[in-house]
């Protein structure tokens, strides 16, 4: 997990004291745990079941959330 903090986090930051590091981490965290696809889960979100497959989407229906101080960017659906 260090690791992992330190390449796909910690690298891509300027950190301007602890208080910055502990917003990182914890916001990174909260990504890592909850919103990320995962090669156990087969790349699929955390809700681990593939979505319906859909033709075509209206960019309009498209909801973008930002992680990790826009570091991570994620696309989902906007709830009808």
């Amino acid at each position: 997990m260090i690791q992992t903090i330190k390449f796909e986090c910690l690298s891509k930051f300027v950190l301007f004291g602890k208080q910055h590091l502990d917003y990182l981490l914890a916001e990174f965290t909260e990504y890592y745990n909850s919103a990320r696809s995962s090669m156990v889960r087969d790349h699929l979100p955390p809700m681990g079941e593939k979505p319906d497959e859909v033709e075509t989407i209206n960019l309009d229906d498209i909801k973008v959330k930002s992680y990790v101080g826009g570091l991570v960017k994620g696309f989902e659906r906007k709830a009808a």
